[in-house]
């Protein structure tokens, strides 16, 4: 019990090195170019020391991860967690922080007018960390509901740069960037409008704008014309029309300069952003998506995204390595988003996010977002997280007090 360590302590000349020690995991931090069996040390809620085997009496607790996958906690750049307010909202932890995803991005749910509560009742209550994207339409996505088809940029008094920046600059802690969904019955014929809105937001402070792509008014080489390096496409490996491929599975010719000039694929695999037959088609072609998020919301997160492990594990289906797929949802999204230094890194010194998971072998159905099922071999299966050297929850595997720890 917590008592009986105290007394411990209080009876001990000296006192155990480490809070925690999570041990012999298979590490993988693409941060530091690491996939192997490392264990790491935790102390005052930060990663002091990886090592290929530390003594556990050096520690307070231990958490048994062998056998397990080891990774920086997962970010996820395409959420929607503006529970209670915002149709799509979902509540943060259960569905982020409990499978292995300690950081968040929360895509747009909230503009200029509703931004505030997503910061006092969302962002300031949960142990999920929850970053956003302002929507450039000030009322955010309050209107995105079954049976009422009124999208926020069908009226452009809504869409207004000041607003926008101004609530930007009074948080800068909190909002990484722009949001726009760009499909046409969310838009009219407002799409390029608004996005030159959103560009001239997006510039005045510095920060990437996130499209979102399908069935847009305007054709999406248009729409890729008006970005810049740094700034993201989500829903890029969608499936029908207004996605990234011509009809014959090649490429759009603007899709990939833009790509060269540093533009992000993002996944935002959602109910509809995301197929198979489009990465069979675009993996070829030597373009892969830059990160990977799931988009997860109310109308999803029964089926067919789950959480961002599912949808990580889909990839792992589809040919990528374990590395290639931990790296898209830890350190590109650390590098595409303004996130705290050590975000999606198990660096000595950073905070101790860490996500401990079983990669299962068996037989696993998988479904996109055209309900096209496919087989896979192996899953991510969320075990443990920790926020800032603190166990989120009940871990599923031991953690074990080491009474003999203080001599």
């Amino acid at each position: 019990t917590g008592q009986g360590l105290e007394l411990l302590q209080a009876q001990s000349p000296r006192t155990p090195d480490y809070d925690l020690i999570i041990r012999g995991g298979r590490l993988i931090d693409p941060s530091q170019d690491l996939s192997t069996e490392m264990d790491v040390a935790i102390r005052d809620g930060k990663v002091v020391r990886l090592a290929p085997k530390l003594d556990s009496a050096t520690a307070w607790h231990v958490l048994d991860a062998r056998g397990k996958i080891v990774t920086p906690g997962l970010v996820d750049v395409h959420v929607h967690v503006y529970d209670g307010v915002a149709p799509l909202g979902i509540p943060a932890d259960p569905n982020c922080i409990a499978k292995g995803v300690t950081t968040v991005l929360d895509a747009g749910s909230a503009g200029a007018t509703t931004f505030p509560g997503l910061k006092r009742h969302v962002m300031r209550i949960v142990d999920t960390r929850v970053y956003a994207l302002l929507n450039i339409s000030i009322i955010g996505q309050s209107t995105v509901t079954t049976g009422f088809p009124h999208g926020e940029l069908l009226e452009m008094r809504y869409v207004d740069s000041r607003l926008a920046i101004r609530t930007i600059e009074q948080n800068r802690d909190s909002i990484l960037g722009i949001k726009i969904r760009l499909t046409e019955s969310i838009t009219g014929p407002n799409d390029l409008r608004a996005l030159a809105v959103a560009r001239e937001a997006a510039d005045a402070v510095g920060l990437p704008i996130m499209v979102h792509i399908g069935g847009s008014y305007s054709p999406v080489p248009k729409i890729v014309a008006m970005l810049k390096k740094g700034d993201v496409i989500t829903h890029s490996f969608r499936g029908g029309e207004g996605g990234i491929i011509d009809p014959r599975g090649r490429v759009l010719p603007e899709v990939r300069k833009a790509v060269e000039s540093g533009v992000n694929l993002d996944i935002g695999h959602g109910a509809g952003g995301f197929s198979f037959r489009t990465a069979d088609a675009v993996f070829p072609q030597g373009l892969l998506p830059g990160t990977i998020s799931s988009d997860v919301h109310q109308f999803n997160v029964n089926g067919p995204v789950f959480d961002l492990p599912t949808t990580i594990s889909k990839f792992l289906m589809l040919g990528l390595s374990l590395e290639d797929v931990i790296r898209r949802v830890t350190l590109n999204p650390s590098r595409l988003f303004a996130f705290p230094q050590g975000t999606g890194s198990l660096r000595e010194g950073n905070v101790a996010d860490v996500a401990v998971f079983d990669l299962r072998e068996g037989n696993f159905d998988f479904v996109d977002s055209q309900g096209e099922h496919r087989a896979g071999r192996q899953k991510l299966i969320p075990v443990a997280s920790i926020r800032a050297g603190k166990i989120y929850g009940n871990a599923s595997i031991p953690v074990v007090p080491v009474l003999s720890a203080v001599r």
